[in-house]
């Protein structure tokens, strides 16, 4: 799993690329709140364009990040969902929670 970020006006970016499962999920989870708590953005942007895959762990990466941004007084939006990762997240429901886009 690479990460790629930018910040830009208090708007966080972060670009997963490749494979977001189990093996990965605990250390992007603190590379995340790491770059939050350094950055204070008030909008956080996961852009899932380049993910090739995403298992359940990926439910949990998202309201994770979403409960950081809460704790920060700012928000959090999944952009750019390919299908199989829109389908993990649709099954969960987690739209109910998390604007995805």
């Amino acid at each position: 799993m690479d990460i790629r970020t930018k910040l830009e006006e208090q708007t966080l970016t972060i670009q997963l690329c490749g494979e977001l499962d189990h093996h990965g999920a605990k250390g992007l989870m603190e590379r995340m709140d790491a770059l939050m708590e350094r950055d204070l953005p008030r909008k956080t942007i996961l852009d899932l364009e380049q993910l090739r895959f995403m298992d359940s762990s990926g439910i949990a990466v998202i309201l994770r990040a979403k409960r950081r941004m809460e704790a920060l007084g700012g928000n959090l939006v999944v952009v750019n969902i390919p299908k199989q990762a829109a389908r993990v997240l649709d099954t969960a429901g987690l739209g109910r929670y998390v604007k995805l886009i």
